[in-house]
This record gives C-alpha cells, sequence and structure tokens, in this order.
C-alpha cells in the first residue's frame, strides 16, 4: 500500500486523463461506503444512465471491482484495460504502481472507452491521498465515520474525518452521513475552505424503519425533495441509512442526472451487493456471509441478531491489526456456538490467536482446522439452526466461493 496522489496522476497524465473523461461520484467512509456506491450505481442504472461503478476489494474474482452497466468487467477486457495501464507505466521514466493503483486507473481506461455517463467510484482507504482522489468529483459522499486504519488515519475521529473530507471539491455538493460531533465540525470547516456545498444527512433527511428480516429491509424516508416508501434486499437497520445516504445521493446529482422517484424505487430494490448479509440456503440450514471486518460492523451483525431473533452459530476470521476483542465481544451474547477459523493472509491472526483473544468474552470459542472443516461441522448437525460466516471479507469470499462452487441454493 502506497497512499499518495503523485504516481497516480503521473500514470494519468500519459493515458490522456480518462478520469475526466466521465462525471464521477466519490464515495468515502469507514463503513457502509460499498454499500452505497452499490445503490447508488443501481439507481442510475435504472433511470437510464450509463453507469461505471468501481470498488474495492473483491470477494472472488477481481472482475467484481468494475461493473460497467451493472456487470461485471468481462476478463478480457480487464486484461486489455490493465495492458494500456502497465504499458504506460512501464514507459521511461518508469511509474512504480501498486496493486490497486494499477486497477484504479483500469477502472479511468474502460469506463472512458465505454463512453459512460456517470462514474461511482468507492474510495480504496482514506480520502485525501487515495487513487480514486484524482477524478475530479461532481458530487462527494462520507458516509459513517468510526476508528479503523488509525496507523495511515489518525487515531481519532477528527483525523479520520479530515483525511475523508479530502474528496470535497470547489463548488460541488458534498454529503456527509456522520452524526458525532467530532466529525461534523471537522466537514464544515473543511467544506468552508474548500467552497464545497456542504449536506448533512442527520439534518436533512428523517426515516422509519420496519422491522428486520430476511427478506429484506423496508423503510420509508423524507428528503428535501420527497417522501419515499422503499425496500432494499441487503439485510439490517443500518443497510436502510445506507440506502438513504445513496438515495440523497441521487438527488444531489442535480439537473445533469435528473432521476425520477420511480427510478429510485427500483433501483434500490434491485441492488447487487454480495458478502453483506447474503443469504444461503445450505442443506436445510441458512448460511449468511457478513464483512463486518471492523468493531462498527460487527455492531451493526449483533443488533440485525438481537432484532430477528435469529439463534445463529458463528463462523469467525479476522485480520491481527482488527479490534478482535471489541468484535467478539459485540457479538458474544448474540450467537450461540463460535468456530474460529485460519484465514489465507500474512496479515491474519491464526485462530489460536483468535482464541486468546477473545477467551474474556467467550472462553467456549473453539479453534477449528479451517473454513471448510467448521462449515462441516455445522452443517452436518440436524435442524436448521442458521450459521453465520462473519469478519474478514477475505473470509467471506472464501466462504461465497465454497457455496457457489457447491452449486448451493439461493434463498
Amino acid at each position: 500500500m502506497k497512499l499518495g496522489l503523485e504516481a497516480i496522476g503521473a500514470l494519468c497524465d500519459r493515458l490522456g486523463r480518462p478520469e475526466r473523461r466521465v462525471p464521477s461520484v466519490l464515495i468515502a467512509g469507514t463503513n457502509g461506503k460499498g454499500s452505497t456506491a452499490a445503490t447508488l450505481s443501481a439507481i442510475a442504472h435504472a433511470a437510464g444512465v450509463r453507469t461505471g461503478l468501481y470498488t474495492s476489494p473483491h470477494l472472488i474474482e477481481v472482475t467484481e471491482r468494475i461493473r460497467v452497466e451493472e456487470a461485471d468487467i468481462a476478463p478480457e477486457e480487464l486484461e486489455r484495460a490493465l495492458a494500456i495501464v502497465l504499458a504506460a507505466a512501464d514507459a521511461a521514466p518508469e511509474i512504480s504502481l501498486t496493486y490497486f493503483e494499477a486497477l484504479t486507473a483500469a477502472a479511468f481506461v474502460a469506463f472512458a472507452e465505454h463512453r459512460l455517463g456517470l462514474a461511482i467510484l468507492e474510495v480504496g482507504l482514506g480520502g485525501r491521498l487515495d487513487a480514486t482522489n484524482v477524478a475530479p468529483a461532481s458530487l462527494s459522499v462520507v458516509t459513517s465515520i468510526s476508528l479503523d486504519h488509525i496507523e495511515d488515519l489518525g487515531p481519532t475521529v477528527a483525523s479520520i474525518a479530515r483525511e475523508k473530507a479530502g474528496i470535497f471539491r470547489h463548488g460541488r455538493p458534498a454529503l456527509v452521513e456522520s452524526p458525532l460531533d467530532e466529525a461534523r465540525e471537522v466537514f464544515r470547516t473543511i467544506a468552508a475552505q474548500t467552497g464545497a456545498f456542504l449536506h448533512e444527512m442527520p439534518a436533512e433527511v428523517s426515516m422509519e424503519v420496519g422491522e428486520p428480516s430476511l427478506r429484506g429491509t423496508a423503510f420509508r424516508l423524507r428528503t428535501p425533495e420527497r417522501a419515499y416508501a422503499l425496500s432494499t434486499p441487503l439485510l439490517g437497520t443500518h443497510q436502510a441509512g445506507n440506502t438513504a445516504t445513496a438515495v440523497r445521493a441521487a438527488e444531489l446529482l442535480g439537473p445533469d442526472f435528473p432521476i425520477e422517484a420511480e427510478a429510485i424505487g427500483r433501483g434500490v430494490r434491485s441492488v447487487r451487493w454480495p458478502g453483506r448479509l447474503e443469504k444461503f440456503l445450505v442443506r436445510g440450514h441458512a448460511v449468511l456471509l457478513d464483512g463486518c471486518h471492523n468493531l462498527d460492523g460487527a455492531r451493526c451483525l449483533a443488533i440485525f441478531l438481537a432484532r430477528t431473533g435469529l439463534p445463529a452459530d458463528l463462523v469467525f476470521g479476522a485480520m491481527a491489526d482488527k479490534d478482535i476483542e471489541g468484535m467478539v465481544g459485540s457479538l458474544a451474547d448474540a450467537v450461540g456456538e463460535i468456530l474460529l477459523v485460519p484465514i489465507d493472509s500474512p496479515r491474519a491472526a491464526t485462530p489460536e490467536e483468535l482464541r486468546r483473544r477473545v477467551s474474556e468474552w467467550r472462553p467456549d470459542a473453539r479453534c477449528a482446522g479451517s473454513l471448510e472443516e467448521a462449515l462441516e461441522e455445522l452443517l452436518a448437525r440436524p435442524g436448521d439452526k442458521p450459521i453465520i460466516v462473519a469478519g474478514s471479507l477475505y473470509l467471506v469470499g472464501r466462504a461465497r466461493a465454497l457455496l457457489l462452487s457447491a452449486r448451493r441454493e439461493r434463498i
């Protein structure tokens, strides 16, 4: 990883500035930015806008990171875009690129070649120094703010908010979700300094969320422009909040992208965002996959389980630098048995480390040799007790690949 805009800026110069040929929206945040980006993309597509979506990380195939008109980019098209990017980088003087910078540039190239009407870009890390930030965003969005990646973004909510607010643009709307006073003050200061038009979700919208279920999330939303009754297939009260941010973002796209209420409803109903409380049916058991890779994500999962009364067992794995104690502490009372599994990453905590770190909350948590072993043990039991695979997105991606390769039936 290498934060900074020097390399991506020089590369885009050589490529003829493809990121400037398609109007764009930048979406940053600690949690919810991917769901918000995917929902906004679905809304724009439903309104007839030829839309591209760039997100990270992928769960199974790298082509998931780039969508063109709601379809994952074809492998051969991604290869061609990357070949263009790498040829430009290899020209003298050579530009050293990270994996993320190369893929970001490939997305810019693909979107420009398709002559799309709008590109929705999920920021990778932070905002100010993220490679996506070379795009001249027509709209900037910041979803929730919490303490994550503090080694790169700073140790306080204010320091993280400053990095996220680095995507604000002069004379353009900036929509922020966080209700935290510390973040709000930073956003107001930076909006005034940059000349961005700040819109605060807590001040502009109100929402009533229905009872959570495994079928989806229904809610009523009132914005400065309209009142809506909406339903998203994404599960959990937190997804109603992410969807509301996407709806307000669609409204703020302005006269260049007039989006009617009916298109917003269709887009919200059709959104596709795998690995976030995604549901499968396996041998009569509901299996949910949730990439709640930090404390706030785990809290959202715990709230969903408590409100639905779902008596699920948990398969858990995480990166060693995450707040594992807080994550499992949040989930401890909401789940039954906990099986701790390894992840194929040098950054991952081993099952033994996980057990040591969660012992205060769940001394009964057990280590499993692998994800496959843990799933097989729980699925072999009689009855239909639900199973949740949660924690790292790497773990969720591996679980999703297993379930899809076995041609399991989706709920």
